[in-house]
């Protein structure tokens, strides 16, 4: 077994493991097993960043040109900038909601193919690690946003119906949610935007042209608007809460399209077979 996959399931176990004692501390309000789940999401994360290392030595190039690699880039991405909102917000809850995205994109990646190709030549450029870098920290970012989405309405529906669950009591406030979700556009947009503008520049050294309307191209373009409506409603007509949370669930659902939908259901030039050549 190679390096990498001996990694990745090191990774996996962990994750898998951190989820589970998450959830444990969450339902069943058991605060040590949340401090435990901490630790292990903390030890997961260097491995993980451990097995990128080796996947980028073994084959030389930012280790997101298939979808194994992707899927796995993705999760160290939204587990690393869940930490970074650790910091500053120390939700239990957020993780139990956070870590089970990132271990779904890593059970994905255990179960597709994983081998190793080189790049397709026309694209080894150093353009390509910035980005997707810059595309994957915003996506990343984005499912923080998703997710704390989805608990905004979550705690709204059980406030309205008067119903409440023991999860209502474990959920932060609705202002705290809403001040997650503003955070996370301020922060995953420009992120995003940066991601598109260097996929431009790479897209005209590799190919000639800034821009040709490829299929992953338009619904990029399409997921930058959506989350533009936003951030300029937010800032301009004060669109909070509910509105804002509705619109963080879509654009992250357009954006997980355009990230999975097009490279497996549509041809282009950003599809993983022509990363890694035919």
């Amino acid at each position: 077994m190679n390096a990498d996959i001996l990694l990745f399931k090191i990774t996996l176990l962990f994750y898998a493991v951190a989820t589970v004692l998450y959830l444990v501390d969450v339902i069943g309000r058991q605060g040590k097993a949340g401090t435990i789940a901490r630790w292990l999401l903390l030890s997961g994360f260097g491995v993980h960043c451990a097995t990128l290392v080796v996947r980028f030595l073994q084959t030389d190039y930012t280790p997101v040109a298939n979808l194994h690699e992707s899927v796995s880039f993705f999760a160290w991405c939204i587990v690393g900038i869940f930490l970074l909102f650790d910091l500053r917000y120390r939700l239990t809850v957020l993780a139990a909601f956070v870590c089970p995205l990132a271990l779904v994109l890593m059970l994905v990646g255990s179960i597709v193919p994983r081998g190793m190709r080189s790049l397709n030549p026309a694209l080894n450029s150093w353009w390509f690690p910035v980005h997707v870098t810059f595309a994957f920290l915003g996506n990343a970012v984005f499912a923080v946003a998703f997710v704390a989405g989805i608990m905004y309405l979550l705690q709204e529906r059980m406030l309205k119906s008067k119903k409440f669950s023991g999860l209502y009591y474990r959920l932060p406030s609705l202002e705290t949610l809403d001040s997650i979700n503003y955070r996370c556009l301020t922060i995953g947009f420009p992120l995003m935007t940066l991601g598109i503008i260097s996929g431009a520049v790479w897209a005209e050294s590799a190919w000639g042209t800034y821009w040709s309307w490829d299929p992953k191209e338009a619904w990029a373009l399409i997921t930058w608007f959506l989350y533009a409506a936003l951030l300029h409603g937010r800032l301009t007509v004060g669109w909070r809460g509910r509105r804002a949370a509705i619109f963080a669930i879509i654009g992250f659902a357009c954006l997980l399209f355009t990230f999975l939908g097009v490279n497996l259901m549509m041809s282009g030039m950003h599809t993983f077979k022509a990363i890694q050549g035919h």
